[in-house]
């Protein structure tokens, strides 16, 4: 059974994707609204079928339905399921009218009566669904159509058409949270049989995945093999990181320190090392240069063309590989640094604000240090020329040093919004507007959820490395680390991970929304944290955030894979709580691990969604490059695999001043002032290195 599926540029798309993908057994065909092929003559009477994703904006503009109202128009005979937008759009186009619902509805659970007839066949009464709407068919509805399920607010939640084959249904069957989603489907795909007993069968192979896929390698970025064996030897004993760095990298001009500063927790491992070995190098890239400038250890820059994903996609292996000799850890070697908030440019996003720090650095090590944290040991990892020679050597300075101890305990942050608010970028009254902004737009239906941030400048620290030790005691976490990439000095203490490959190629992303500050008192305390994980706010960030992590690792995952193990936990941190998310999926045997984490990038938690309908207002609303904040830090191995954190309570040095990022999600519930506040809470963390 041949089936398109239209994108209309929203973050759920590819969940939608999956579930008709398990439901009919073949792949569908993706095209975005306004792919130029939709406007072909008989473009949809090659499928059997066709789904109408969900999408931001109105039905009866022309921007947000792109080509499809004609299509849809001139092919009266294809069975279609309209979701969300797509069943406005089949509203619209009987002639009904399409307004604002009498409450918007954003990650919002609800009760479904229906029917029981046509796509809701066999289902339950009263089944949950997930709704992420502001807009909702008028009724009465024309008198071609039937309304066949109401939510609890008697807001029409599905109809049919009384003589095409055209179903539509206001909620999300793709969302994590609901129920009967792919009996759903499973029923359309039915009708859509019986309605058409003649039409195209699928193809052969499996269909492509053209419009929101990731884009396309260039020719020249053929992926590497994987290298030699390392050499490595052991100690019997976790190595002081703080005592090792400072020893063997502090003056180095390019170093890295990804530190699990939180031990016991998701990051078992430290890392230490930098570019100075016989195979070092450094890439730097800025959007819209078209090359990376790729600086050897050994010789003078040099440029080569394309984006820093075709650079790293040459030098890393295509797919995922276990460690060599049975380590216990997946870097052995590789690239170590960042993707800056800015490369949205290059997946799918705006350049709307240049940063003064480079889009991407990245380091490339032959020689590294890693502590395993959990079995108390240190590993020497070297390759090339000389490699047992700086094993040597290393271990005995290393023996030299004393034993690790946990840091001494930092103090929180203690600073005032008096202390913060002079750094501001946007004072209290530009942030509260830009909330309202916000919600107006959340309103309207041009997004669900929308990450705004704010920055503040301060001087920079007489020394890195002391700001950054303090940060570490200050605020503990598991995916911590200190880059120094020249004129560029990155201090993160982030808790959150972005985006994992193992060996198995299994991808893994943790996204946190849901922020509540901690207490002195055990009581309160508590019940923060309690009512972080039962809150109807905080419960919504999180869906919608997990509902699109879930579409973009659907875009690069076998289909049936991508899962949510935890929902909605809380973690607790040295100044916060947060609500904590797993989110996984196995890589595609075709996606090449930069290609995964293109596909993801920037992370959901930073933008909201719909991603790049929200990126877009974002950069409207923000008047300055968000630079590293809100990208993506750590390592891309040579066995390909990688682990990224995203870039949040993180203050990066860029000549004499030091840069914070902080903002929070906007969604229904939101009330600026709490925004606010939140947004200050949030910038406090990275400041108390100073």
């Amino acid at each position: 059974m041949r089936i398109l599926l239209v994108d209309n540029h929203d973050s759920y798309t590819y969940n939608l994707f999956q579930l008709i993908a398990r439901a009919a057994g073949a792949e569908p065909d993706v095209r975005a609204n306004d792919d130029p092929r939709l406007g072909a003559d008989g473009a949809l009477e090659a499928y059997a079928a066709v789904v109408v994703s969900p999408g931001p904006g109105h039905p009866a503009r022309n921007r947000d339905l792109g080509l499809l109202g004609a299509a849809l128009s001139s092919a009266p005979a294809v069975p279609v399921l309209g979701v969300c937008l797509g069943h406005q759009a089949l509203v619209h186009l009987a002639g009904g009218a399409v307004a604002l619902a009498p409450a918007a509805r954003h990650g919002y659970l609800s009760r479904i009566r229906h029917d029981g007839s046509g796509l809701f066949a066999g289902l339950e009464q009263d089944f949950t669904a997930v709704r992420y709407h502001s807009l909702a068919a008028r009724t009465p509805l024309p008198p071609e159509l039937a309304a066949t399920a109401f939510a609890e607010d008697g807001v029409v939640m599905a109809a049919r058409h009384r003589a095409l084959p055209r179903w539509g249904v206001q909620f999300h069957p793709e969302s994590v949270a609901g129920e009967h989603g792919a009996d759903l489907v499973a029923n359309f795909l039915r009708l859509a049989r019986e309605s058409r007993p003649g039409a195209p069968a699928a193809a052969a192979t499996a269909a492509g995945t053209g419009a929101a896929a990731p884009a396309a390698p260039a020719a020249h970025a053929a992926p590497a093999a994987p290298p030699e064996p390392p050499r490595v030897r052991v100690l019997d004993r976790a190595v002081d990181t703080e005592a090792a760095f400072a020893r063997l990298y502090a003056r180095s001009p390019h170093a890295f320190w990804l530190d699990s500063s939180r031990t016991g927790g998701p990051a078992r491992f430290s890392f230490l090392g930098d570019a100075q070995g016989p195979g070092g190098e450094v890439l730097t890239y800025r959007t819209g240069e078209g090359a990376v400038t790729v600086t050897p250890a050994d010789g003078p820059p040099r440029r080569e063309p394309g984006t820093i994903f075709d650079a790293l996609r040459r030098r890393l292996p295509a797919r995922p590989a276990p460690p060599p000799g049975g380590l216990p850890f997946d870097f052995t070697g590789g690239y170590v640094g960042y993707f800056g908030y800015e490369l949205k440019a290059d997946c799918g996003g705006a350049a709307a604000h240049r940063s003064p720090a480079p889009d991407a650095v990245w380091l490339r090590c032959d020689r590294l240090i890693a502590v395993d944290h959990e079995r108390d040991s240190t590993y020497l990892v070297a390759r090339g020329p000389g490699a047992a020679e700086w094993a040597a050597q290393t271990r005995r300075i290393l023996a030299a040093l004393a034993p690790a101890s946990d840091p001494p305990p930092g103090t929180a942050p203690a600073g005032g919004d008096a202390d913060l608010e002079p750094l501001l970028e946007r004072s209290r009254e530009g942030y509260l507007t830009d909330v309202k902004e916000c919600l107006r737009r959340l309103e309207e239906g041009e997004s669900y959820e929308i990450c705004l941030t704010n920055r503040m400048r301060a001087p920079a620290p007489a020394d890195d490395l002391a700001f950054y030790r303090r940060l570490r005691r200050a605020a503990p976490a598991p995916y911590a680390a200190l880059l120094q990439l020249g004129d560029t000095t990155v201090h993160s203490a982030s808790p959150e991970r972005f985006l994992r490959i193992g060996a198995d190629a299994v991808a893994e992303s943790r996204p946190i929304k849901g922020t509540a500050p901690r207490s002195a008192d055990p009581g309160t305390d508590a019940r923060r944290a309690r009512e972080l994980r039962i809150g109807a706010k905080t419960r919504a960030e999180n869906l919608m955030i997990v509902d699109l992590l879930r579409n973009d690792l659907g875009r690069v995952c076998e289909v049936g894979t991508v899962d949510v193990p935890r929902f909605m936990y809380t973690e607790s941190y040295s100044t916060v709580h947060q609500l904590v998310s797993t989110v996984r999926g196995r890589l595609r045997a075709d996606t090449h691990p930069v290609d995964a984490v293109r596909a993801c990038f920037p992370g959901g938690s930073m933008t909201g969604a719909p991603k790049v309908r929200t990126m877009e207002i974002i950069d409207r609303l923000e008047n300055s490059a968000r630079g590293v904040y809100s990208g993506a830090l750590g390592y891309l191995s040579h066995q390909g695999t990688a682990d990224l954190s995203i870039v949040i309570r993180t203050a990066v040095r860029r000549g004499a001043g030091l840069d914070v990022g902080a903002g929070g999600a906007v969604v229904l519930d939101s009330v600026p002032q709490e925004e606010y506040a939140e947004m200050l809470l949030k910038a406090a963390v990275p400041l108390s290195g100073g």
